[in-house]
């Protein structure tokens, strides 16, 4: 039977996406366990969905359990069902996700926010593809494709103690690692056309493209929120520009502040957040340190003070005495 690649979610032309594509068609029609790793917002969702629907269990359903929404208690019935009278409150019999994806594909998503207790009963599942409702004394056999998803560093939380090692062996059968966006800033112009045409149809608004000084404020930008962060931002310019063209950028004010403390994913040190104002004021007095109207009068601080810092930071900038 012929394979028909389908994954129009999953958008850009950096390598690093060409791979992610090229894997996502190498592993969609096996049987195989596949485990989905990025940063919150990279779209570890959209590539479930590829797999699922590059797979030859296709038009069968795939369920999603969110691991990190659910309560403790409540993670196992979830997954595996109960039986009525099994505990407090189950007044009937619930059919967990895991037998609704029978034939199809189930999806845990965040998996690395699994308690330990029902780390042993998933890998169980996993081990002999049979589950047993909570209450119940009946062995059910299953066949279902797993994919799992998270944003954690799930070697790092084994070496913690927080996650099995042999469930992480279990689920790391095929990993699939998407970029970041600020890893992949070459593919903005793209991820910002299409969520424009999506969200623009979606509230019949007639805005028609991005303007270029735009697309740049949007390449520099750190996108801590990755993918999701950047659609969220067109659908918010989509709704706010009155005309046909996005000519402003409408970040929150927190995206602003991050922008301002941050350096790719980790938070500027005290020393980077100085010398980028140090620059910033000598730029605004023309290179002035000391005198009426220079950087040192500015920043309420003893030109020596001011000198010191510039040659403590390695400032290289010609300015006036």
């Amino acid at each position: 039977m012929e394979h028909i690649e389908y994954h129009p979610e999953i958008i850009g032309a950096t390598t690093a996406m060409v791979k992610l594509r090229e894997l996502v068609s190498q592993v969609a029609p096996t049987p195989s366990t596949v485990l989905v790793l990025g940063e919150t917002g990279t779209g570890k969702d959209l590539v479930a969905k590829a797999i699922h629907q590059n797979s030859l269990r296709k038009n069968e359903w795939m369920i999603t359990v969110n691991c990190a929404a659910l309560p403790p208690d409540l993670i196992e019935s979830e997954l595996f069902g109960h039986e009525k009278g099994s505990f407090t409150g189950a007044t009937e019999r619930r059919i967990g996700k895991w037998e609704l994806a029978e034939n199809g594909t189930l999806f845990l998503d965040e998996i690395g926010e699994l308690p330990l207790a029902v780390q042993a009963k998933l890998l169980r599942a996993l081990q002999e593809r049979e589950i047993e409702r909570i209450g119940g004394n009946e062995v059910i056999r299953t066949d279902v494709r797993i994919i799992a998803a998270t944003s954690k560093d799930l070697a790092e939380e084994v070496r913690q103690g927080r996650f099995r090692s042999d469930l992480f062996f279990r689920l790391n059968v095929f990993p699939i690692s998407i970029p970041p966006l600020r890893e992949r800033k070459q593919d903005i112009r793209l991820l910002a056309a299409h969520f424009l045409k999506k969200h623009a149809v979606r509230n019949g608004r007639k805005v028609l493209r991005i303007a270029g000084k735009v697309i740049k404020i949007l390449t520099a930008h750190s996108w801590h929120g990755n993918v999701r962060e950047l659609e969220n931002l067109i659908e918010r310019s989509v709704l706010m520009t009155p005309g046909p063209v996005i000519d402003q950028v409408f970040l929150s004010l927190e995206d602003q502040i991050l922008d301002s403390i941050m350096v790719g994913n980790r938070v500027k040190t005290i020393d980077e957040v100085v010398r980028e104002h140090v620059l910033q004021v000598l730029k605004l007095c023309d290179g002035k340190v000391a005198g009426p109207g220079g950087a040192a009068q500015v920043l309420q601080m003893p030109p020596t003070t001011l000198h010191s810092i510039i040659k403590r930071l390695g400032i290289q900038k010609v300015y006036a005495e």
